[in-house]
């Protein structure tokens, strides 16, 4: 063997640790590549834990003890809390009531909503202006609009009674949010106004994206403007129908600061409902676990009820 060959041999090794140790920096740094994710993810993970799953592990484990919310002691009474939900009138006239609430802020806001955004998707004089008057209820804070019903509705000097004093109608003037047939549907009159805006921008922006020509060709075709509604404009907009009833249903039984600040869930229990009871329950009453168990109920009715929304639209996404 010559020196040529030895020369060769050293210097085809030599090449084949270096691409080697290419190859194994190259997978090193893929590794630490692939990790940097989860670096950036961490800070967003810790907080989701802390404030989020602890929370709802923590209250899933209060929900099952009679503790007062003060002492060191927690009583382990099992199912005991969900067993004397039942027999709770209080709870289950706040279960009506969320039913009724969720039906009532269901319907007319959706339904109310797709007919102001037809209506507002003409092309009308001022409808940029409609749309923000329509809107903008929405956006204020839920303790000021029960601010500004409360003055709408106070016996003394509100719009309601005024009106009907000045038009001869003074004999139904009278306290709606202190009369038990009247307050729960003076509030639900107060979450229409405020909640009609949002499924209200949802449908617009469904309509926006329908293409024209369809309703161009249905028009040729002898449809009227009925018939284009119903085989052209709803089906286009199904997944906004998901999104705006999931939304609905989510909010109808986390309903408190309307309730709260309008009649304090009275008069005589009469608008309790779910979340104010469970309130009432935890902070007033110091029945922490008896409360925890109400705010378990909340998540389960609300997870039974949006999930067959959100499995259809997920379905619909794939289709």
């Amino acid at each position: 063997m010559d020196l040529l060959e030895v020369s060769k041999g050293v210097g085809e090794r030599l090449a084949e640790r270096e691409v080697s140790r290419a190859s194994y920096m190259s997978r090193f740094l893929r590794k630490r590549v692939s990790v940097t994710p989860y670096l950036f993810l961490l800070p967003a993970l810790v907080i989701y834990l802390t404030f989020l799953v602890y929370p709802a592990i923590y209250s899933l484990y209060l929900s099952l003890t009679e503790w007062d919310g003060l002492s060191p002691q927690k009583k382990f009474v099992g199912l005991q809390n969900y067993i004397s939900l039942w027999g709770d009138p209080v709870f289950r006239l706040a279960l009506r009531n969320n039913v009724i609430w969720t039906v009532v802020t269901l319907l007319v806001p959706t339904i109310g909503g797709l007919a102001l955004a037809v209506a507002l998707n003409q092309p009308l004089r001022g409808r940029n202006l409609f749309r923000a008057v329509f809107y903008a209820p929405g956006v204020l804070p839920l303790v000021a609009v029960a601010s500004i019903w409360g003055w709408i509705y106070n016996p003394n000097f509100g719009f309601i009674n005024e009106m009907l004093r000045h038009i001869g109608l003074g004999s139904l003037a009278h306290g709606w949010l202190a009369d038990y047939d009247t307050a729960l549907p003076a509030t639900l009159v107060t979450a229409i106004w405020q909640g009609i805006g949002l499924p209200m921008m949802f449908y617009l922006a469904g309509l926006q994206v329908i293409p024209q020509e369809q309703y161009e060709a249905a028009a040729i075709d002898g449809a009227n403007a009925w018939q284009r509604f119903w085989h052209i404009t709803l089906p286009w907009l199904s997944q906004t129908h998901v999104i705006v009833i999931t939304l609905a249903v989510i909010s109808s039984f986390r309903v408190f600061d309307l309730i709260y600040a309008m009649t304090y869930g009275g008069p005589g229990q009469t608008t309790q409902v779910l979340a104010t009871w469970m309130y009432f329950n935890t902070f007033q009453y110091y029945h922490a676990g008896y409360g925890s168990a109400i705010a378990w109920v909340i998540a389960a009715i609300s997870l039974l009820v949006t999930i067959p929304y959100i499995r259809l639209m997920a379905r619909s996404q794939q289709e």
